[in-house]
């Protein structure tokens, strides 16, 4: 499959641009502290890089089925460039401002809203539906390798040359992103519709009732709902909280869990394919029950060893549900609807980790830590579990049902 030209431009340029990313995310923190010192208006940052997807999120799905793929996605990484580079200008000129920093992030990730369904529509377009669980499983290693090498090249970075030069990175990440796109053949016929203000939310009103009626789509987006709400807080705030009680080392034993989840990621992804080539709805939910079993590991027995174990579990499962869930969407959403469908994934993701946030957030003010752990941990048990049983009982009604039309 990596002798296939189109598909090793687009992981490669992926790849890249995905580090320079993780980097430029990091430096947008960094710069926003020293500038104002200030852990309020360095949290603005972070809403800065969420908001635009609820915002513009579903509306970059729209574009992304209505423009030339290969065109759009050129563009996009060319503006990005000079906007990134111009941090590091201004830095030097002595102009740069938290509120500047506060534009460019939003202007970045609103580019991003636009960029990423459109990315994600290519892949199907230049591979086999034999070669999409492989291609699908380099593309989430690449992106899983990346954030655990981050931290060795951020360091380096800082020792070497400072966060400002984070920014000088992203901007060829983004050069080299073009340059791969540039490389890789599409063949593609945009739809010949009216591009309106108005037809774009008709068109995503469209997609919402075909969503609605498809019944695998549905599910899929709603169980990818509830079991983000579940995992987002526990595994993003919890866990470093959990630690924090426990040690006086509790960064750098999130850092060394974090490093050991994305290698059995890592090591999940390489492994998958020789074991499946097509994923289906069940798989995703063997993949949430194996999820859901890590986090109620390390919340019933709530000790660092055992956190680390239950890290590992979360790194089994997790890529299981994530490559099922956009093999799904590459599978059964037609052409002219993936970009929309990639979006509204990523609206719902957006969605369901800014409720989780801010309702665990009021919660863990009264509720202990490993309540909340293991009390998620069963949850996303019993959702998987009841969207399993669901499955299985409708295809063995439809087993029952051909057998009976043959009778």
């Amino acid at each position: 499959m990596w002798n296939n030209h189109n598909i090793r431009y687009y992981l490669l340029g992926g790849g890249v641009s995905r580090l320079g990313d993780v980097l430029s995310g990091m430096a947008f923190l960094f710069m926003a502290y020293d500038i104002t010192n200030s852990k309020g208006l360095t949290t603005g940052i972070a809403l800065a890089e969420t908001l635009p997807y609820l915002l513009f999120g579903l509306i970059g799905g729209v574009v992304a089925d209505w423009l030339p793929k290969k065109k759009w996605l050129i563009i996009l990484d060319l503006i990005r460039i000079p906007l990134i580079f111009s941090v590091v200008c201004f830095y030097y000129f002595e102009l740069l401002s938290y509120f500047y920093l506060l534009v460019v992030s939003f202007l970045i990730q609103s580019i991003g809203c636009f960029f990423n369904p459109t990315h994600r529509t290519v892949l199907p377009l230049v591979s086999s539906t034999e070669e999409r669980t492989t291609a699908n499983s380099l593309n989430d290693t690449l992106a899983r390798g990346v954030t655990v090498l981050s931290p060795f090249i951020s360091v380096w970075l800082l020792n070497q040359y400072g966060a400002i030069h984070f920014f000088t990175v992203d901007a060829f990440t983004y050069a080299i992103s073009a340059y791969c796109i540039s490389k890789v053949n599409l063949k593609e016929t945009p739809p010949k519709i009216e591009k309106s203000i108005k037809s774009v939310f008709l068109s995503i009103y469209e997609f919402a009732t075909w969503a609605k009626s498809h019944v695998e789509i549905r599910k899929l987006f709603l169980f990818t709902f509830m079991i983000v709400f579940l995992n987002t807080w526990v595994w993003e705030v919890g866990l470093l909280l959990a630690l924090s009680e426990m040690s006086s080392e509790s960064e750098q034993l999130y850092s060394m869990m974090q490093g050991i989840f994305g290698g059995v990621v890592i090591l999940t992804n390489i492994v998958l394919p020789f074991f499946l080539k097509r994923m289906s709805l069940r798989m995703y939910l063997v993949g949430a029950l194996i999820w859901g079993l890590g986090i109620s590991y390390y919340g019933f027995l709530y000790d660092i060893h055992h956190f680390f174990i239950g890290c590992a579990i979360v790194g089994i499962g997790l890529p299981i549900a994530g490559q099922a869930r956009v093999y799904l969407i590459q599978t059964l959403v037609p052409e002219g609807k993936l970009g929309r469908a990639f979006s509204s994934n990523a609206f719902l993701l957006y969605l369901s980790n800014t409720i989780s946030l801010a309702m665990y957030g009021l919660l863990v003010s009264f509720i202990p830590i490993q309540w909340l752990m293991t009390f998620s941990g069963l949850l996303i048990l019993l959702t998987g579990g009841f969207g399993l049983w669901i499955t299985v009982k409708r295809t063995k009604m439809r087993w029952r049902f051909s057998i009976n039309f043959l009778k």
